[in-house]
């Protein structure tokens, strides 16, 4: 049962005990039930949210957001461009935990309806950029989980293996989701500091003096970590029609290098949160819960059975010209001859000296090495070339039909492991479409 606005108002009262409360009321916007809150008003004339979960479930992600806030000092307040929420006090309702913050206003705008174009989808872009080109070490500082990309694939692995294990997933899907999972190119990516699978609803909108909407705070903290970049973004699987401004102004906004695969493998999670329902409902013998997942997986599966996810390992030219438009101003790159001492006129001499002899005998100069050829018999277009799905399923068709030994070390592989390669690359063929 939901606790009562004066239970809440009595759990600010202890957090805050120089305070008094002068108005309490239920705090309706974004419930998801996981938590008893309220907007409670102070004789100071500010306004705070209190929070108490409603179970050990909660209250574990409850501490989670109470370790983040703490890890952002002023500064680095000061470097994000939006706010975010201060603890003001805490104190413990029925065992939990209890947060007393404060109140971000604003108004909030759910995934599904966020609207194409300039305005929310690049507010949203940009706020997301700005949380992931934070230093690492406000993470590690605070002791916040940090994952390689090798742990962020091991977890998703583990996560289909426990879906697998319930005997209810679909065989297309546990199909499709191995081919993504064992594909290497799909897992290269640069770690970042992330949220941890932030919603559009967790941020809150102020309309600037043009009218158009810009970010001014974010709620949800308690995923803060080290991670894949892309599992803030895998809610735009759910605003289809958004989702290519989302992501052109998030690699405009992004002091990275280009994630080539980052719609890809944001996909691919918002995928497999059909399975952590799954997986939920089954160890808590939850039979509703658990065929409310699998009509969820079934029509997932459904809807993709001809439709694979494609995805290509290549950087385009405006990547790259992109990233060198990252690059700051400042960052000259020393091209002197790096010597303890050098003097022009001495070499000008020896070079004089050297040009005569060799015009004498007419020989090669003694330190040119002669080049050797490069066979391009082996090369073509697609394999040196091109982009997209094509190009790499072309490449591993080529690879799969012929050995080719790319270098010595080839020369010392057994014939089971060309095979394993080779059935690799067929499962990569199907992932992107073109077996």
């Amino acid at each position: 049962m939901a606790r009562s606005p004066l239970t809440l108002a009595a759990a600010v009262t202890s957090a805050l005990p120089r305070v008094a409360v002068v108005g309490v009321g239920p705090l309706t916007e974004g419930v998801s039930g996981r938590y008893d809150s309220a907007v409670a008003e102070l004789d100071d004339g500010r306004r705070v949210v209190v929070r108490v979960p409603v179970d050990d479930e909660a209250d574990a992600e409850l501490r989670d957001e109470a370790r983040a806030l703490a890890s952002l000092t002023a500064g680095v307040r000061g470097v994000l461009p939006f706010g975010a929420p201060d603890v003001l006090g805490r104190t413990g309702v029925d065992g939990y935990l209890t947060l007393v913050q404060t109140l971000l206003p604003g108004y909030r705008v759910d995934a599904a309806h966020v609207p194409a174009g300039p305005g929310v989808a690049t507010a949203l872009a940009a706020a997301i950029a700005a949380v992931h080109d934070l230093p690492v070490t406000v993470v590690r500082d605070a002791r916040l989980p940090m994952r390689t990309a090798a742990q962020v694939r091991d977890e998703a692995e583990r996560l289909l293996d426990l879906a697998e294990a319930t005997g209810r997933l679909p065989f297309g899907l546990l199909r499709r989701w191995s081919t993504a999972l064992g594909s290497d190119p799909l897992w290269r990516f640069e770690t970042t500091v992330v949220l941890g699978g932030v919603d559009p609803a967790s941020f809150v909108f102020e309309d600037d003096a043009d009218g158009m909407p810009v970010v001014t705070g974010l709620l949800t903290w308690g995923g803060l970590g080290v991670g894949d970049p892309a599992v803030d973004v895998r809610w735009t699987a759910a605003a289809p029609a958004a989702q290519v401004d989302v992501l052109d102004e998030y690699a405009r906004r992004s002091h990275r290098a280009p994630d080539a695969l980052l719609a890809e493998r944001a996909r691919l999670y918002a995928e497999l949160e059909f399975a952590k329902w799954l997986v939920h409902g089954h160890a808590d013998g939850d039979e509703a819960v658990v065929a409310d997942a699998v009509a969820l997986l079934e029509s997932l599966d459904e809807s993709v059975r001809d439709e694979p996810v494609r995805f290509h390992d290549q950087v385009t030219a405006d990547d790259a010209i992109a990233a060198t438009e990252r690059v700051p101003a400042g960052a000259a790159v020393d091209t002197s001859m790096q010597t303890d001492s050098f003097d022009a006129d001495t070499l000008a001499a020896f070079l004089a000296e050297e040009a005569a002899g060799q015009a004498g005998d007419g020989a090669a100069p003694s330190g040119e090495v002669e080049t050797v050829p490069i066979e391009l018999s082996d090369w073509s277009a697609t394999r040196g070339g091109g982009s997209g799905a094509a190009a790499i399923a072309a490449a591993a068709s080529d690879r799969a039909g012929a050995t080719v030994f790319d270098d010595a070390s080839d020369l010392d592989r057994t014939a089971d492991e060309i095979d394993r390669d080779t059935a690799a690359l067929n499962a990569l063929r199907r992932w992107t479409g073109t077996a």
